[in-house]
């Protein structure tokens, strides 16, 4: 496990994460980790992958079981322990890094990848565009971006309003945990500004527009 050298607007994150093996939150998080792995098989000429946010590696380490060359990268050195010990192989490799612009500059050593995948991170960043802003640094043209996050739509928000689920369901109490919270149209308009094309959406868990999470597909231009 290597480290690259970048800049940080995240507070504390060195010491995120739980130090444990296995799907994060459960068996949500495994029907979540079976669906991400079903979209990265569809996807034409993949053979290298980038796990933006790879948390305790558990993801990265299913994907290389398939055969696909994967770095996972992460900024807590807690979940990196974990990654390492239980699932860095020949396919798969971790890094410590902060998302930005420079990040891409040291990640690229191998050469561009073909699919940057980020599941469940992007909803804790100060500016979510780092995510997205380095995956378009790390593509090579006509590669594809895979960028999970917790649903929020009209239908949603107003079940949370009834049931009085706001104060829950902001977890002010979860250091680094959720500040930004998406609909379709704010994350596709922060992917698109990226400059990606072609997106779409799937979504996974509870009834429709109940949805956990959403994740949206798209492609750099090539």
């Amino acid at each position: 496990m290597t480290e690259a050298t970048v800049t940080s607007t995240s507070v504390n994150a060195d010491e995120w994460g739980e130090a444990r093996p296995g799907p994060l939150n459960g068996s949500v998080g495994e029907g979540l980790a079976q669906l991400l792995e079903r979209i990265v098989r569809e996807q034409p000429g993949v053979r290298s992958i980038c796990d933006l946010g790879c948390g305790n590696g558990y993801l990265a380490g299913r994907l290389g079981k398939l055969g696909y060359r994967v770095v996972g990268v992460d900024a807590s050195t807690s979940y990196l322990d974990v990654a390492g010990r239980y699932y860095a192989s020949d396919n798969v490799s971790f890094r410590r890094a902060v998302f930005g612009v420079d990040a891409a500059t040291e990640l690229l050593d191998e050469g561009a990848f073909d699919l940057v995948i980020s599941s469940d991170v992007i909803e804790h960043l100060y500016r979510p565009a780092d995510l997205v802003e380095t995956a378009a640094r790390l593509l090579r043209p006509g590669g594809i971006l895979v960028a999970g996050t917790p649903y929020h739509g009209y239908l949603k928000n107003v079940a949370i309003s009834v049931l009085n689920r706001w104060d829950e369901h902001h977890t002010v109490d979860w250091p680094g945990g959720h500040i930004k919270f998406f609909s379709v149209k704010t994350l596709s308009q922060l992917v698109a500004n990226a400059g990606f094309s072609g997106l779409h959406f799937r979504f996974y868990g509870r009834a429709p527009w109940l949805w956990k999470n959403m994740i949206c597909i798209s492609k750099k231009a090539g």
